[in-house]
């Protein structure tokens, strides 16, 4: 009996992931619940358990390959001494899986593009016809609306025929290319960075960078050496280019500017026009359209951060030495919003259809910064905590995000969210809702500045504090109530104990 893999839930809001490894292969055994691949999304690593034992069948998924959610990835053969179902099996049984197809072509087809994805443009081919290729090779990349996909060959051989060129939009069921059968099917896999360069080993890696970033690399005329890959294990993503190209730019910007005779305001050699990709038009499309959604608006105040630094610096040793953890100034914040939203709940409710549903506890989102972008864990029932359970609460969630090991359970859930943009230096901004969320309360840098306090001008350590809302559920005066209770808990933390 044949057992599906499919793709498990990957949490709110994310329909798709990336195959980053298969810790098996056709014809392993397997036993109930063993890792046998790891699926990457834009938030989290998500292991794939087998859900009964035997023997591993088709890997339907090969590494790289982008699936949406229910999707299926592999088949497992039930029973201790099932056999394995490779693709061409009828084919041969005397060659393994990857020459079975000795000299028959072989159709290289679109791949799965991820629930309500119909089609997708091939952007760029890997290899020309007439090249050699190995199974699981890289052969082009396609671009959707949501995210790039490479598409790795199916089968060892030569390339015969390219049927979709670059620019060339397909849908999800096209024939890409045809690849005919290697005379002996031993054809080696990714000859391509040891011909052209041994840049990973002189990183110190044995992982490919990603054919991609390859690309991108050679139009910038950089070599891998020369940009910082944040992928796994420190494979050089796309992005990462970009990144490098961008900062080779800014160095380079002071010189360029030197000469004084400007050129002709239509000179194409001092401009650069690049089509925006499907992904990042998306990416636009839906952060408008997430503003268009909500009446979003946001209001602003400003707190004296001296009591706080004081009882902060005067118990922060003893605190570290009894619970284990600094104490930071976000479980003030958090405590303080907690203790704002039981008097404006509004702020920490949510709008369904025609129903405003009131959340009766507090589930922070605390925004946290990452090499791989900005992820928002959540701190359940914050309400309830102490000021060390909250401590411990956001430097664990803080060290898992870094590391990518968050879970999606912990980052769904939340009913308010805290954004802490002074850690790079903001002084002041409007941070962007959270839905379905109605509030998020934007932290910034702490800076010293003439104040009037009882008549004299003093130098106090001053924070701009911004609450955007949703106007649709808040009214202006729940909005100002709320900073403005946050800003009185802030500059006399006492308020808290006596829950004033």
């Amino acid at each position: 009996m044949s057992i599906e893999v499919r793709v498990p839930t990957l949490g709110e809001s994310v329909t798709e992931a990336t195959v980053a490894t298969w810790f098996k292969k056709p014809g392993d055994a397997v036993a109930v619940d063993e890792m046998l691949c790891e699926l990457e999304t834009d938030k989290v690593t998500v292991e794939v358990p087998s859900p009964a034992a035997g023997t591993m069948g088709e890997i339907v998924a090969a590494e790289g390959e982008t699936v949406g959610v229910d999707a299926l990835l592999a088949t497992i053969s039930e029973g201790e001494g099932a056999a394995p179902a490779p693709k061409a099996e009828p084919k041969s049984d005397a060659t393994p899986a990857k020459s079975d197809d000795d000299a028959a072509p072989i159709d290289v087809m679109v791949p799965s593009l991820g629930e309500s994805v119909t089609e997708a443009t091939v952007s760029s081919w890997f290899k020309k016809v007439g090249d050699a290729v190995a199974q699981d090779e890289m052969l082009c990349e396609l671009e959707t609306d949501k995210v790039s996909v490479e598409v790795p060959a199916p089968a060892g051989g030569v390339l015969a025929e390219i049927l979709a060129p670059e620019g060339t939009t397909v849908d999800a069921s096209a024939k890409l290319a045809v690849i005919s059968g290697g005379a002996d099917g031993t054809v080696e896999p990714a000859p391509r960075p040891s011909d052209e360069q041994s840049e990973p080993a002189a990183k110190g890696k044995d992982v490919e960078d990603a054919p991609s970033a390859k690309k991108a690399m050679a139009e910038a005329g950089l070599k891998s050496g020369d940009v910082e890959g944040t992928g796994r294990d420190g494979r050089v993503m796309k992005h990462d280019v970009a990144a490098a190209v961008t900062a080779t730019k800014s160095a380079a910007s002071a010189p360029a500017a030197a000469p004084a005779a400007p050129r002709a305001a239509g000179d194409a050699s001092r401009e650069e026009r690049v089509k925006m990709t499907r992904l990042r038009q998306t990416i636009a499309r839906r952060l408008k359209d997430s503003q268009n959604t909500a009446a979003m608006l946001t209001t602003y105040n400003e707190a004296d951060m001296t009591e706080v630094m004081a009882l902060r610096n005067e118990y922060k040793a003893e605190f570290e030495k009894k619970h284990g953890v600094r104490l930071g100034f976000m479980s003030f914040f958090t405590k303080a919003c907690c203790h704002a939203l039981k008097e404006v709940p509004e702020v920490n409710a949510e709008i369904d259809g025609t129903d405003i549903v009131y959340k009766n506890y507090v589930n922070m989102g605390v925004a946290a910064g990452t090499p791989t972008g900005l992820v928002v864990p959540v701190i359940k029932d914050a309400d309830s905590m102490s000021f060390a359970t909250i401590e411990k609460a956001i430097a664990e969630k803080g060290r898992r995000a870094r590391d990518g090991k968050l879970s999606m359970d912990e980052m769904q859930g939340g009913t308010f969210t805290i954004s802490n943009g002074g850690v790079y230096g903001s002084l002041m901004s409007s941070p962007i809702l959270n839905p379905p969320q109605s509030g998020i309360l934007g932290m910034h840098k702490i800076q010293d500045r003439p104040m009037a306090i009882n008549g004299e001008v003093v130098i106090r350590p001053m924070m701009y504090l911004a609450l955007s809302y949703d106007h649709r559920i808040v009214d202006g005066k729940g909005a100002v109530t709320f900073l403005v209770r946050v800003k009185e808990a802030l500059e006399d933390p006492r308020r808290l104990l006596m829950d004033l």
